[in-house]
């Protein structure tokens, strides 16, 4: 039984490959809420609340107060569950404003 070879791809090129969250609605989150992921932060604090939204979502230690950047796949990902839901209205107005929409 012969092994099939795979076509050389042209160099600097990489096949595109679908994001694990093809298919699924992204996650809602909020400023203030209060997450759990799977691995507890080797301070032994278990729960992360988010401080900051955008590209990449901010998230600070309950325990020791660390600050950590995550893009949003990889919290998704991460993701255990929510502790406490934060405030929808206070994201909605920290939301930045489009361009467009301030003229």
């Amino acid at each position: 039984m012969e092994r099939q070879r795979k076509a050389p791809q042209p160099a600097g090129e990489r096949p595109v490959e679908a994001a694990p969250s093809v298919g699924r609605a992204p996650v809602a989150f909020f400023i203030g809420d209060l997450v759990r992921l799977r691995r507890p932060h080797p301070c032994g604090g278990e729960t992360w609340r988010i401080d900051r939204l955008g590209a990449d979502i901010g998230l600070r230690c309950s325990s020791c107060g660390r600050h950590v950047l995550l893009d949003r796949p990889t919290l998704e990902r991460r993701l255990a569950g929510f502790v406490e839901r934060g405030d929808a209205a206070m994201s909605a107005a920290l939301a930045p404003v489009p361009r467009d929409a301030a003229r």
